[in-house]
C-alpha cells in the first residue's frame, strides 16, 4: 500500500473513530481510558477482560460497543451450573419427513461480539469452552470445525472483590485476553453527570457508526501500520525485563515475580500500540504508546510471589517501574 493511501485511510478511520467515541459517551459517561482500551482491543482483533465492581457500567459499555461498532452481539451470564453446550451449542435428534437425523443448534458463541458476564463464576470446564474460540475463531462440535463470526471478539467481565463461589481463570485463559481493563469508580464530576443522565424519563441512545466489515478492514489497517525499531526494541526490552529468569531482569523483579509474560504479551503490545496511535490520529506508534499499554497488556500475564503479595507489592507499580527504568516513559499506569 502506498504511503499516501495509508495516510488517507488512517485519516478517514480517525474521523469514524471520533464519531464512535462520541456515540459511546452518550450511554457510557466518562472513563475515557476504559473506552480507549476497549476500542484498542477491537481494532487489534483481540479480546478484553473488564475487571471492576458491580454497578460501574461494564455490561452497559459492552452493549453500547456492540451497537456503535455494528456487531451482532450475544450475552451469556456465567453461573456455576453453566455447561459448555450452553455456550457452544449441541446436536439434537430431529425428525424430518419421517427420517431421524442429528441437527446442530448453534449456541450464543456464534456471533461477532460475545459478552461473557462474570466469567469467573463458571467452572473451569465451561471456561475452557472459550479457549479454542478465542484463539482460532472456531469451535469443534461432533468432530466438525464450525467457524464463528467475522470479526469475533469476547469482552468478559469479572468482579475482583467477591470471590466466594467463583473459579479463578487459569493462566492459559487469561493469556487469550489481549488486555485487562480495570474499571474504577468515576470521579465526583463524572458521577454527577451519570446520576443526571441515567435517572431521567428517557435513557440516552447510541447510534451505529461502524459496519462489521469496516471494523475488519480497520483490523487489517492496524497490522499494516509501520513500527519503528526503537518501539520494537522497547517492547522486547519491557517484556523480557518482566521475566524473573531473564538476565536483564532487575533485582526487584527477580524477588517479586513468580512468573512473567510470554511472547504473546509482546505480540499484544505490538498490536495495541498501533491501535492507540490510530485512535489518536497518528501514523505510527511511539514509546509513549508502549508505556501507556504496558500495564493493561502485561498485568494479567504475570504473577507475584507469595512473599511479594504479603509485602503489598502491586503489579501495576512494578510494571510501571520497569517501563520507566527502560526509558519507555512514565505513563504505564
Amino acid at each position: 500500500m502506498a504511503e499516501a493511501e495509508m495516510v488517507a485511510q488512517i485519516d478517514a478511520l480517525g474521523v469514524k473513530l471520533a464519531a464512535a467515541k462520541t456515540s459511546i459517551t452518550k450511554r457510557f459517561i466518562g472513563q475515557e481510558r476504559v473506552v480507549e482500551l476497549c476500542l484498542a482491543a477491537l481494532l487489534s482483533g483481540g479480546h478484553g477482560l473488564l475487571v471492576g465492581l458491580p454497578g460501574l457500567g461494564k455490561t452497559r459499555l459492552v452493549d453500547t460497543l456492540g451497537t456503535v461498532m455494528g456487531l451482532d452481539q450475544r450475552r451469556v451470564q456465567f453461573t456455576p451450573d453453566l455447561m459448555p453446550a450452553d455456550i457452544i451449542g449441541s446436536e439434537i435428534l430431529d425428525d424430518v419427513d419421517g427420517k431421524r437425523a442429528f441437527r446442530f443448534i448453534e449456541g450464543p458463541i456464534f456471533c461477532q461480539l460475545l459478552m461473557a458476564d462474570e466469567i469467573n463464576r463458571a467452572s473451569p470446564r465451561t471456561q475452557s469452552a472459550l479457549l479454542q474460540a478465542m484463539q482460532e475463531r472456531e469451535v469443534s462440535v461432533a468432530g466438525e470445525q464450525r467457524a464463528l463470526g467475522d470479526p469475533f471478539h469476547v469482552l468478559a467481565t469479572q468482579n475482583p472483590i467477591e470471590q466466594e463461589g467463583t473459579y479463578p481463570l487459569p493462566e492459559a485463559q487469561l493469556d487469550r485476553f489481549l488486555v485487562q481493563i480495570d474499571v474504577k469508580n468515576p470521579d465526583r464530576s463524572t458521577e454527577r453527570d451519570i446520576l443526571l443522565a441515567t435517572t431521567g424519563a428517557e435513557d440516552a441512545v447510541s447510534e451505529q457508526v461502524f459496519e462489521a466489515t469496516e471494523l475488519r478492514d480497520a483490523e487489517r489497517l492496524v497490522r499494516r501500520m509501520p513500527v519503528g525499531d526503537a518501539v520494537v526494541d522497547a517492547i522486547l526490552d519491557l517484556v523480557r525485563a518482566c521475566r524473573p529468569d531473564e538476565a536483564t531482569a532487575s533485582e526487584q523483579v527477580r524477588e517479586a515475580v513468580a512468573w512473567g509474560p510470554g511472547p504473546r504479551a509482546a505480540q499484544a503490545l505490538m498490536l495495541t500500540v498501533r491501535a492507540r496511535a490510530l485512535l489518536e490520529g497518528r501514523l505510527a506508534p511511539s514509546l509513549e504508546d508502549v508505556a501507556a499499554m504496558a500495564v493493561p497488556v502485561i498485568k494479567h500475564r504475570m504473577a507475584l510471589s507469595f512473599a511479594a503479595r504479603a509485602q503489598g507489592v502491586a503489579l501495576e507499580a512494578l510494571i510501571s517501574s520497569v517501563a520507566a527504568d527502560l526509558g519507555a516513559g512514565s505513563k504505564a499506569a
